[in-house]
């Protein structure tokens, strides 16, 4: 009898200890769920709000007129390298004199020729310019030797071997130096001031605005003095290496008095490419003066290629004022072999100067 008694006992407990077992468990579960779910209706109230309040503001929408097909065509028209544009080798040739250069190549002409087709259209009896300035509009290949790193944009003047009256080659040179005939000299080569000791003094107590010259040269005998107004120079102040500074005043000034000035401008998206548009001459000059200039300027270019394989100037096109034609020549008898460059190099770094931005 004890023995059933004690088994009833230990079975009530058992189960009385089951029993609240559970029953904590599903408190505990009720109050997580309730919690969960809490949780949740509290997340979507947020996201609900979120929505009403996007759907309280005003949506502005701009209203655009007629949109031409040319119009919409250059918003949706994806940009290219002009590099990419440049090697039409892979299109038809023209097998007349009229074709569509849009399906063929382009003809390559000699410097002579494109140079007598844009006299022909400015013959008085068509434009009636004979005396036109001829442009030199260059196309460049800006990468260097490691990747991601391009050519700066660069300005340089050189020295042209037959001088030419052109708007773009008006600057104003301001000369120094410490002889009386020196300064005469300078002068007479076309500085618009020339000066010495009395003009630095002028300059230290701002009675002489050298700010309004575009270039300031200097002889060698007067650097000891000019070194008092460096402050004030600033990146004018003459250098040895860019060209203002030496001993023969007459070929200093005509240097920056009447040398081709141009500037390298690299593409705003594609820095890999670069544009030069530059004068070097008048359509009635002589022909042989024109070539002479422009073996002078491209070499002047190649100075500043870099050390890889590929050519710096990719292109050259002729152009004249006036007239829309563009006719890309053959260059490459015009640059100087290695030979040569070694040769003229030192003359070279004389007749320029770099300034890059």
């Amino acid at each position: 009898m004890s023995l059933v008694y004690v088994t009833f006992g230990w079975l009530t407990n058992s189960f009385r200890t089951t029993h609240n077992l559970n029953i904590r468990y599903n408190v505990c579960s009720y109050l997580f769920m309730q919690t969960r779910d809490y949780a949740a209706r509290k997340g979507t109230r947020e996201k609900r709000l979120l929505a009403k309040k996007k759907q309280a503001k005003k949506v502005v929408v701009e209203q655009v007129g007629y949109v031409s097909r040319k119009q919409y065509k250059k918003r949706t028209k994806v940009e290219i390298c002009p590099l990419n544009n440049i090697d039409d080798s892979w299109k038809w040739k023209a097998v007349d004199n009229v074709w569509v250069i849009k399906y063929h190549q382009r003809p390559i002409y000699s410097l002579q020729e494109a140079i007598e087709c844009h006299r022909e259209t400015h013959h008085p009896t068509m434009y009636n310019k004979p005396n036109a300035i001829v442009n030199a509009y260059i196309e460049l290949d800006m990468r260097r030797e490691k990747k991601n790193r391009f050519v700066e944009k660069f300005t340089r003047i050189v020295d042209t071997p037959h001088t030419f009256e052109c708007s773009s080659n008006k600057r104003t040179v301001l000369a120094f130096s410490q002889n009386l005939e020196d300064q005469k000299e300078a002068k007479s080569a076309g500085a618009d001031y020339s000066g010495g000791t009395e003009l630095i003094k002028k300059i230290q107590n701002g009675s002489f605005q050298f700010k309004d010259y575009d270039f300031i040269v200097a002889h060698a005998n007067i650097l000891s003095d000019l070194l008092l107004v460096r402050g004030l120079l600033k990146k004018k102040f003459p250098n040895v290496r860019i060209g203002t500074l030496g001993t023969d005043m007459k070929k200093l000034v005509t240097k920056f008095k009447n040398g081709i000035g141009y500037t390298a401008i690299p593409h705003k998206t594609f820095k890999e490419y670069g544009e030069i548009n530059v004068t070097f001459g008048l359509l009635d000059m002589n022909m042989k003066y024109l070539e002479e200039n422009f073996r002078a300027l491209i070499n002047d270019i190649e100075v500043m290629r870099p050390q890889h394989d590929a050519s710096f100037i990719v292109r050259i096109q002729i152009r004249s004022e006036l007239s829309d034609e563009s006719f890309a020549i053959n260059y490459q008898d015009y640059i100087a072999t290695k030979t040569d460059k070694e040769t003229k190099k030192e003359e070279i770094d004389e007749t320029a100067i770099i300034d890059t931005q």
